[in-house]
């Protein structure tokens, strides 16, 4: 399967630059390229609490549109990340479009503190059947809590699909976060991530990256623009399950207990000279 990874410098709170450039890079992807990744909320940036009102769309509002418009024209799927209203309430949202219109809706469930008060937190994970691949999105600062990848793995994710916007200095948590995720799951994981700068002086720390179902580092960016073309071995799928399968083997059901030792805590007190 091949996948392409547009790491991109977007820009906040102005859409119609950031769909010029969503558009040129679906429409500069290979003619086999069957899938193809932009950052989170890629369309809109990255709004504040006085502008998302003005910024954000419905899904089907123009900007959104245009990207079904061209997903359906190039014969490929798109995974792109936009700031979604819906009945006067803000989400931080990713979309799986397909050639037949949006497959798979995910709204971030696990907001980052400059986001609260912009953005409602999402409530539910979900994944879909895409080119006989289980997959499943995820948003950023989600990847940080295991629950979330094994919620998707739960609803049986083989592909982990990540737009991301983590900037300086959290790169390396990223990095290490998204390798646990793909390999406690035994999931494939795609990462793509925003570079250069944003508003207020943020940093974007690039790392866009593919780890495969053992949690080993297949690719990774650097902190500059590009447009990656990345081929995906599926049969790694069946080597990493193979022997074992975390989900089977998981005991989360065992009872748990927390033990004090009162006087133990006494012993090491110090007296008072």
């Amino acid at each position: 399967m091949k996948v392409e990874l547009a790491q991109l410098a977007g820009r906040d709170n102005d859409t119609a630059y950031n769909l010029e450039r969503a558009l040129a890079a679906i429409n500069a992807c290979a003619a086999d390229t069957q899938l193809i990744m932009f950052p989170e909320s890629h369309l809109m940036g990255f709004p504040c609490a006085e502008s998302v009102a003005e910024v954000a769309e419905p899904l089907e509002g123009p900007t959104v549109s245009a990207i079904v418009a061209a997903a359906r024209e190039r014969n490929i799927a798109v995974v792109i990340g936009t700031s979604e209203r819906d009945n006067g309430r803000f989400y931080n949202t990713t979309l799986l479009i397909t050639p037949e219109g949006i497959a798979l809706k995910y709204r971030k469930t696990h907001l980052w503190p400059s986001e609260r008060g912009v953005y409602e937190a999402g409530d539910r994970f979900a994944t879909c059947l895409w080119n006989g691949v289980r997959v499943g999105l995820l948003i950023c600062y989600d990847i940080e809590f295991p629950e979330t990848a094994r919620a998707l793995a739960q609803l049986g994710a083989e592909l982990l699909l990540v737009t991301n916007g983590n900037m300086d200095p959290y790169g390396p948590t990223h990095r290490t976060a998204i390798m646990a995720r793909a390999q406690e799951n035994q999931a494939f994981a795609l990462m793509v991530n925003r570079v250069e700068e944003g508003d207020g002086g943020v940093l974007f720390a690039g790392g866009s990256a593919l780890v495969d179902p053992l949690g080993t580092l297949l690719f990774e960016a650097g902190r500059d623009e590009g447009q990656f073309a990345l081929e995906l071995d599926l049969k790694r799928l069946t080597a990493a399950r193979q022997d074992y399968r975390y989900l089977d083997d998981q005991r989360l059901k065992l009872p748990g207990e927390l033990v004090e030792h009162a006087c133990g805590l006494r012993e090491l007190m110090i007296p008072a000279r």
